[in-house]
């Protein structure tokens, strides 16, 4: 498998990462679209810590691209992107956060309730086979996590044009791992507290249909970032590119943030 995935030409000023943890492939639909613009660089992260993704992405930033880049992460990619802008502010130009995961554990006990609430019948009853499943030693825990992942993503779009997200596989080890130190680190405050050492511009790009609250996004990153802006994007669930309402403005209001 290609790692880093590389789109465009020469320089490679652009930088996108993918959520999950454990998704790698998932912002390919935004490297083709910015490619005819910007030479890309896609990482796909393979660490199983923390720390791990975190030199990942350095490095691939620093091999790859041609730094200072503009930096964009979704999702968990959003916050891996924050650590490394914070911790290594020479390589960032600018950082863009789309659908990010909330910064604070207080904004996250609502998300999982909510995504209940958006399942219909039919996938409440395949997700909780699915979440049965995932207690047999026997079973693929790749091939269920990606299942769930699929579900997920239909409760997290409002109308989406599609719900293939492109993932190359599911990584339930690398999502196990990684995320329970990403959300220890979060409920001790230092995640959030990262942010005073960012230099750059940010912007955060948030659907008001995102399962994951605006007010854990915007309300502590504006408190700790000395240059950020919210864009609040309607009719528009957690991966925009998908949405049928919200993709063209997505990406107009993208390309103008990368050239600005």
């Amino acid at each position: 498998m290609e790692n880093p995935r590389l789109y465009g030409e020469r320089p490679n000023v652009v930088v996108l990462v993918h959520g999950g943890p454990g998704a790698p492939g998932t912002m390919a639909p935004v490297a083709r679209e910015l490619s005819s613009q910007w030479g890309v660089v896609e990482p796909l992260q393979t660490a199983d810590s923390l720390e791990g993704q975190v030199r990942e992405l350095r490095d691939a930033i620093m091999t790859h691209a041609d730094p200072p880049v503009t930096l964009i992460g979704s999702s968990w990619g959003a916050m891996l992107s924050f650590i490394v802008a914070a911790r290594h502010p020479e390589l960032v130009r600018k950082l863009i956060l789309i659908g990010s995961g909330v910064f604070e554990t207080q904004y996250a006990v609502g998300i999982d309730p909510e995504r209940m609430r958006r399942l219909t019948p039919e996938d409440r009853q395949e997700l909780d086979r699915l979440t049965a499943m995932m207690s047999d030693p026997d079973v693929d825990k790749n091939e269920i996590f990606a299942a769930m992942g699929h579900v997920f993503t239909k409760t997290d779009a409002l109308d989406p044009i599609t719900l293939d997200t492109e993932m190359i596989e599911g990584q339930f080890n690398i999502f196990q791992r990684v995320w329970n130190e990403a959300a220890a680190y979060r409920a001790s405050g230092d995640f959030v507290a990262l942010g005073r050492n960012i230099r750059c511009p940010v912007v955060a790009i948030h659907g008001d249909y995102d399962p994951h609250p605006v007010e854990g996004v915007r309300d502590p990153l504006s408190r700790v970032l000395s240059d950020f802006r919210f864009i609040l994007l309607e009719e528009c669930g957690h991966l925009p590119w998908i949405e049928r309402r919200a993709r063209e403005r997505f990406f107009e209001i993208l390309r103008d943030e990368i050239a600005s």
